[in-house]
This record gives structure tokens, C-alpha cells and sequence, in this order.
């Protein structure tokens, strides 16, 4: 055994989340170039230094990627500065790798946007990854990174987490 760099440990979700998103459809904005410059620059020393993880695409603003909330409307639209959530995962040491699917404003308890198309359930993709947060548990159920950003307002992590058996 030995030790693993933050470097390898990026590469090694990246690689897993280009093998199970075309088939699980998880994620839907890659920020490697980011993850991999954010680490190049030194992330802080925190409880999860170097550890992968994904912003769901609702809500929480990367500066210079589409926030989309799953929605046509919102296609295009590139946030001009971090969220004050996504900020403090970054102090936090969190490695910012994608963005995951999300029903259209969130509105939904399945994650099916007309936008990116539906999220399917890493343990039986004829079923329902659930909503609104179905993207980020689709992606750690499915074995993609070990933690994800996840939202509840009427269940939004509860029915995804519950579908995905998180």
C-alpha cells in the first residue's frame, strides 16, 4: 500500500465517470480543466483535501460553467462568480470535477429534463434514479466520486437517495 496523490485520485474519477455517465447519464457538465488547474494551484488543507466531487446543476453557481437547473431557458447561462456554497467547498478542499442532472428547476421527483434527458438508476437503468437530486445520487451510487452536492425541498435527496440505495 501507499499513498495516493490528489492528481491520481482526480484522473481515477474522471476516468470512472467517462466509462459509467454514457450508460447512467449522471453527470452533465464535465469541469475537469478546472479540477485539474485547481489542484495545479494548491487547494486548501481542509477535512476533504483532494477529494472529487460534483455541484448539482441547480442552484449552485461555478464561476465560468452553465448553471442550467435542467431547463432550455437557462441553457446558456454562465455564472460570473461561485456561489457562497460552492466557495466553501473549495476552502473546504473539495476538488470541483462536473455538474450533475437535475429535473427542470427541480421540479420533479424523477430527474428526466427535455434538456439533457433522463438520469437512470445505476442499480436498474429501466428505473428512476429519482428526483431532484437524481444526478448526484445516480453518480455516487454509481460508483462515479465519493460524494456529491445534493439539495432537499420535498425530498429531493430523500427519493433519489432512497431509488439509488443511498
Amino acid at each position: 500500500g501507499g499513498e495516493l496523490k490528489a492528481e491520481e485520485v482526480l484522473e481515477a474519477a474522471i476516468d470512472r465517470v467517462e466509462a459509467l455517465n454514457p450508460a447512467l447519464n449522471a453527470v452533465v457538465t464535465r469541469l475537469y480543466d478546472q479540477a485539474r488547474a485547481a489542484l495545479a494551484a494548491g487547494v486548501p488543507a481542509g477535512p476533504f483535501t483532494g477529494v472529487p466531487h460534483a455541484l448539482k446543476d441547480l442552484g449552485a453557481l461555478y464561476a465560468g460553467a452553465v448553471t442550467s437547473y435542467g431547463s432550455r431557458l437557462f441553457a446558456g447561462a454562465v455564472a460570473d462568480h461561485d456561489s457562497e456554497y460552492t466557495a466553501r467547498l473549495k476552502r473546504a478542499g473539495l476538488v470541483i470535477l462536473a455538474k450533475t442532472n437535475t429535473p427542470e428547476m427541480g421540479l420533479a421527483p424523477s430527474t428526466e429534463p427535455r434538456l439533457f434527458g433522463p438520469t437512470r438508476n445505476p442499480w436498474n437503468r429501466a428505473h428512476s434514479a429519482g428526483g431532484s437530486s437524481g444526478g448526484a445520487a445516480a453518480a455516487v451510487a454509481g460508483g462515479m466520486l465519493p460524494m456529491a452536492h445534493a439539495t432537499d425541498g420535498g425530498g429531493s435527496i430523500r427519493i433519489p437517495a432512497s431509488c439509488c440505495g443511498l
